[in-house]
């Protein structure tokens, strides 16, 4: 079976797919933060952003300094990082854009993963140092990439396609509107000219007016207001409003904005959709690549006690 993942030595998966799907696996880590790297996936691209880090953190120790600790919230929609106390959200990681993850095998307690920034678009290596259990978030990144890249084939990639056509079906609207515009105005100067041309060609006082209530065809013009805003019922009494939607915004599996043909004008419908769909589809395609490796090459790494 095919994965969007690869590892060198498969492992099974720790965790039930409704815990990843329906809720998150918790992890407490110190986090000796982030840095920008060249490259997406690579050994050699983690080593060199874990011993910069490494270095950063024992200078920062030697000052008094602590390294942060913080709350790794992991699950289908993405690895979340927070503070332990307050909860708040420090980095949101969407899977889709997570390509390389990789425990040290020297060091039970660090690992790493590489995740594209979606503001800058820079590939940022995340380092952590987790009490011996870095295999474990290696593993559950993987499951729950699995998992979410399933739900974007089943439903995610079918979803955000159905929007990209009613956006093309829209745009066809709007410009069907303006074609009507157009022609209703080529209609009113014909209207306007052959009014013009039976005044002048009848005699003084012979010409009776055709009533304003309706068109050359005897066609009662068009309205765009609806009978029923000004028209009571047959008791007298006007018919009750029609009851206005939910202003709840709901989002789906990828932190989308559910389509509501209801509620929703032209206008108000994102025009980045393509792009993000090829996002998705880009960094799912991509895959992520889990890997255990060793990050500690010299003495001075070994001996950076960072608990």
């Amino acid at each position: 079976m095919n994965r969007a993942f690869s590892r060198k030595k498969d492992k099974t998966w720790m965790h039930t797919p409704e815990a990843l799907s329906k809720h998150y696996i918790p992890y407490n880590a110190k986090f000796l933060g982030s840095t920008e790297v060249e490259q997406p996936k690579g050994t050699e691209v983690v080593r060199d952003a874990v011993r910069k880090l490494k270095f950063a953190r024992h200078i920062k120790k030697s000052e008094g300094q602590k390294t942060p600790k913080v709350e790794l919230q992991i699950s289908i929609y993405g690895v979340k990082i927070l503070d332990p106390k307050t909860k708040e959200v420090q980095h949101n990681c969407q899977l889709h854009r997570i390509s390389f993850c990789a425990d040290d095998k020297t060091d039970k307690r660090i690992f790493t993963f590489i995740c594209k920034d979606s503001e800058s678009n820079k590939h940022l290596c995340y380092v952590f140092d987790s009490e011996k259990c870095a295999e474990e978030i290696t593993l559950t990144i993987g499951q729950a990439f699995d998992l979410a890249y399933r739900k974007f084939l089943e439903s995610g990639g079918k979803d955000v396609e159905t929007r990209k056509q009613i956006a093309g079906l829209q745009k066809r609207i709007q410009e069907l509107e303006t074609e009507n515009t157009e022609l209703k105005n080529k209609v009113q100067d014909l209207e306007n000219q052959l009014r013009i041309t039976q005044v002048q060609a009848s005699p003084a006082g012979s010409v009776t007016p055709k009533s304003p209530s309706t068109d050359i065809f005897d066609m009662v013009p068009f309205s765009p207001i609806s009978p029923q805003s000004s028209t009571p019922t047959r008791n007298g009494t006007q018919p009750p409003p029609v009851p206005s939607r939910s202003t709840e915004i709901k989002r789906d599996l990828f932190g989308a904005e559910p389509f509501d043909p209801f509620s929703c004008g032209a206008g108000d419908f994102p025009p980045d959709i393509q792009s993000k769909l090829d996002e998705m589809q880009e960094g799912f395609k991509m895959g992520l690549t889990l890997e255990g490796t060793v990050f500690c090459l010299d003495p001075l790494d070994s001996r950076c006690d960072l608990r």
